[in-house]
This record gives C-alpha cells, sequence and structure tokens, in this order.
C-alpha cells in the first residue's frame, strides 16, 4: 500500500496560484493512477483531477477544467496539481489519492489518501 503526504496548501488571493504536492511513499508508484480531491466545509468529497500511471493522460472536474493541472513524476514518486486562476470557491482541503491501475477511474475505489492540505482562497 502506498503512502500519501501532501505539501503546499496556504492562503492566496483570488486570481492567484499555488501548486500542491504530494509524495508517495514505495516503489510500486508508477503502478497507480492519481488523483486529488477536495472536501469543502458541508459538502461531501469531490473529484477534482486525475492521471494515468505515466501522466499522460488526465481527466478533471468541470469546475477546474481550464485552470488546473495535474501532473507526476515518477523519478521523484510525487504528483502535483498546479492551480491557477484561484476562486474563492475552490478553497476546501485538498487531498491525494492513488488508484491500482493504469488510467484513473472515476468509478473505481481508492486504495490509499493522504492526510489532506488546506487551500483557502479570499476575495
Amino acid at each position: 500500500q502506498v503512502q500519501l503526504v501532501e505539501s503546499g496548501g496556504g492562503l492566496v488571493q483570488a486570481g492567484g496560484s499555488l501548486r500542491l504536492s504530494c509524495a508517495a511513499s514505495g516503489r510500486t508508484f508508477s503502478s497507480y493512477a492519481m488523483g486529488w480531491f477536495r472536501q469543502a466545509p458541508g459538502k461531501e468529497r469531490e473529484f477534482v483531477a486525475g492521471c494515468s500511471w505515466r501522466g499522460g493522460t488526465t481527466s478533471y472536474s468541470d469546475s477546474v477544467k481550464g485552470r488546473f493541472t495535474i501532473s507526476r513524476d515518477n523519478a521523484k514518486n510525487t504528483v502535483y496539481l498546479q492551480m491557477n486562476s484561484l476562486k474563492p470557491e475552490d478553497t476546501a482541503v485538498y487531498y491525494c489519492a492513488a488508484q491500482r491501475g493504469s488510467y484513473y477511474d472515476t468509478s473505481a475505489p481508492i486504495a490509499s489518501w493522504g492526510q489532506g492540505t488546506q487551500v483557502t482562497v479570499s476575495s
């Protein structure tokens, strides 16, 4: 089982950018598709972005498409989420997720979750 640790969250003004990182332990990182989720106060956790085991295939929720970019570096066992043009409604705890398989499948179960990192966007 891969262990995940997120970093890079913080407070940013609307229109700004942040890059989240998720470091994975273990030698099997490249065998997992990876995803990012977020959970705002009082709301359910929602899918944000996913990428395949090499990062060549990506998917995004409609709310972040065109503003966020998911990528990964298998040599560093790390997945990233570049967030641009941030909006107050992007405020949430962001979670990294690992899914067994080569390509991210929004209907498949998550094998491992990170502990989350807070992102706050002020207006």
